[in-house]
């Protein structure tokens, strides 16, 4: 990344949001009264289920659509996943596992220098944006790898994109944007 400073960064993921559909039916009402870890929310029409490993939480509606949300990896999400296709299969139901797709990938990392958010928006105009009335990040979105990099002004960045690669990348392609917008060390 810079010449100078051969640390890596570590991109922690927080969160990876999967669908998947189980083409059959599914009575909510079975689940709830049958399963473990349920909340049926009938104003919703869906039930969420929870698994502890790996540490899930599964919006079920009756159209055997799924979204799991909570994995900390792609590979997790798919095994937790499987993991609920099994448990629906085991309350009776015909369930085939099918059509799984990782959505939404968010991680956070931290540089490691302070950033002068409105130089930064100003270089970057078109694709960055701050508003410190609404909210204290600036706003860089990377359109064709349909990437959001959400900055702070401490040096810590959030960053969603469709899968892990797409977030690495977006990490690559704005440090050095951030790093020549680096706020000077106080002494």
């Amino acid at each position: 990344m810079d010449s100078s400073n051969d640390d890596a960064l570590d991109i922690i993921i927080t969160n990876v949001v999967a669908t998947f559909r189980v083409r059959c039916h599914l009575n909510l009402r079975t689940i709830a009264l049958e399963g473990n870890n349920v909340i049926y929310k009938p104003d919703c029409g869906k039930v969420l289920m929870k698994l502890r490993k790996p540490k899930i939480t599964a919006s079920i509606w009756s159209s055997g659509k799924i979204i799991c949300t909570g994995a900390t990896s792609e590979d997790d999400a798919k095994l937790g996943a499987r993991r609920l296709a099994r448990v629906l299969q085991k309350l009776g139901f015909r369930v085939r596992f099918s059509a799984f797709k990782v959505v939404n990938v968010l991680a956070v990392c931290s540089m490691p220098f302070s950033i002068a958010l409105i130089d930064f928006t100003m270089n970057n105009r078109p694709i960055a944006s701050y508003e410190p009335e609404l909210h204290p990040a600036a706003t860089y979105r990377i359109k064709h790898i349909k990437a959001t990099v959400q900055v702070f002004s401490t040096g810590s960045i959030t960053v969603t994109g469709p899968n892990v690669q797409t977030v690495a990348t977006a990490v690559e392609q704005v440090y050095p944007l951030l790093f020549e917008c680096r706020k000077p060390l106080r002494k």
